[in-house]
């Protein structure tokens, strides 16, 4: 790639200090116009700002997009993917894997719609966001020219960026000079906090990263001793209300994750698979997300019939790998949620929690679809089900084993 294929380019853009010299390396390097993006995906801090610092920068205030996408992001995004009950590795909820899909899905809007000929991000040569970006712009926008500074440039360490900083008179906000101990993503589904600090998966989460401010959830041990009880309703496998006030996605994920937080819930000490090969140590709190998922299991067990359910199970690590490794745009993802969502229609009505000191704790689920029969699992005679009519279930699957041991006993095999 040659700096003179490039004339404009779109950055995800978030007014920090890395991007603001990723904005002024693309000048440089490119000679190319920089169109910045930052989304407001519910990270908790402020992003206006981003406008202000974009601007001081030379970047063109009709080139300067800055969007509230928090809607769009649990609607299209982190419901789909709660329909599947969808966890990695058998406890990650995925919240940084499936935002990226939406920012890169952004980018290339704007670029088509600025006449950009490239995209750049700011992910690392050694994470899993680039890929996630990367296969997004490709699969949108298939001849994109995708700038990944880390993996080009020549700078070595923090020393190299500030110093970069300095001599472009980039502004260094308070304590950026130095390497965070930690650094942290932040959506509405979710943060996460990897680095330094976090690094030794021998040691405990230390406190800086489990009580800094700002935290999604606090610890259990500092939660209330008294429980908070909730009800929530679905429609169709969606959360929609919350002890009977109807909310928005982006509403209600964000009542949950105020309830969870007060509760103790969601914090996970977790080491992963990247999906560039190597493992990673982080601390992942996930609040909101932890009882939507409790919850959307609940309706479930009662308003799905068991081979939908298990089927379910069987494809959800596909599925939770497919969302992991960047794969939202592929057809086979976009397979399994046909399938997921056609099994959503009958999961709608209400499930009590009960949500204590980091539990999340189920109190009774009720549905007009419910296909619990009260009759059939008692232990009298009554609901038509005769106890006599297992003899012959028992029977057919077991002659394939009888077969076997008459063939053994014949041959002289018997242990």
């Amino acid at each position: 790639m040659t700096s003179d294929k490039i004339k404009r380019v779109v950055l995800a853009y978030s007014g920090g200090l890395d991007t603001s010299i990723i904005l002024k390396w693309l000048e440089e390097t490119y000679g190319c116009e920089v169109v910045t993006f930052t989304a407001d995906l519910g990270q908790g801090e402020e992003i206006e700002p981003a406008r202000a610092k974009a601007l001081a920068m030379g970047v063109k205030p009709e080139h300067v997009f800055i969007e509230d996408l928090r809607e769009d992001f649990v609607k299209d995004y982190v419901f789909p993917m709660f329909r599947a009950n969808t966890v990695y590795e058998g406890v990650y909820l995925l919240g940084t894997s499936i935002a990226r899909p939406l920012i890169a899905k952004r980018q290339i809007e704007i670029a088509n719609l600025v006449g950009a000929d490239a995209v750049c991000h700011g992910a690392t040569g050694k994470g899993n966001d680039q890929v996630r970006f990367e296969v997004s712009y490709y699969a949108l926008k298939p001849d994109v020219k995708v700038i990944a500074p880390w993996r080009e440039w020549d700078f070595q360490g923090r020393p190299d960026l500030i110093a970069y900083a300095k001599k472009h008179g980039i502004n260094i906000a308070a304590g950026k000079e130095q390497e965070a101990p930690f650094s942290i993503d932040a959506n509405l589904l979710h943060t996460s906090s990897e680095g330094l600090a976090l690094e030794n998966p021998e040691d405990s989460v230390p406190d800086l990263v489990t009580k800094r401010e700002g935290r999604r959830t606090m610890t259990p041990e500092e939660a209330p001793d008294k429980p908070t009880y909730i009800t929530v309703a679905f429609e169709r496998g969606d959360a929609v209300a919350i002890d009977g006030v109807a909310m928005s996605p982006a509403q209600l994920l964000t009542k949950l994750n105020q309830i969870g937080h007060d509760n103790g819930v969601g914090g996970l000490d977790l080491v992963e698979n990247r999906f560039v090969g190597m493992k990673s140590r982080g601390y992942y709190e996930t609040p909101g997300g932890t009882i939507l998922l409790t919850a959307h299991r609940a309706m479930e067990s009662i308003t799905l019939d068991r081979g939908a359910m298990h089927l379910k199970d069987e494809l959800m690590p596909k599925y939770a790998t497919l969302i992991y490794n960047g794969m939202w745009f592929t057809p086979e993802r976009l397979m399994l949620q046909a399938a997921i969502d056609a099994s959503q229609e009958p999961v709608c009505g209400e499930v009590k929690l009960k949500i204590y000191k980091g539990g999340v704790y189920v109190q009774g689920r009720s549905s007009p679809y419910s296909l619990y029969n009260k009759e059939l699992v008692g232990f009298d005679a009554a609901g038509g089900y005769n106890q006599a009519d297992a003899e012959g279930f028992i029977k057919l699957n077991a002659l394939r084993l009888r077969i076997a041991a008459w063939r053994d006993q014949r041959l002289g095999k018997n242990s």
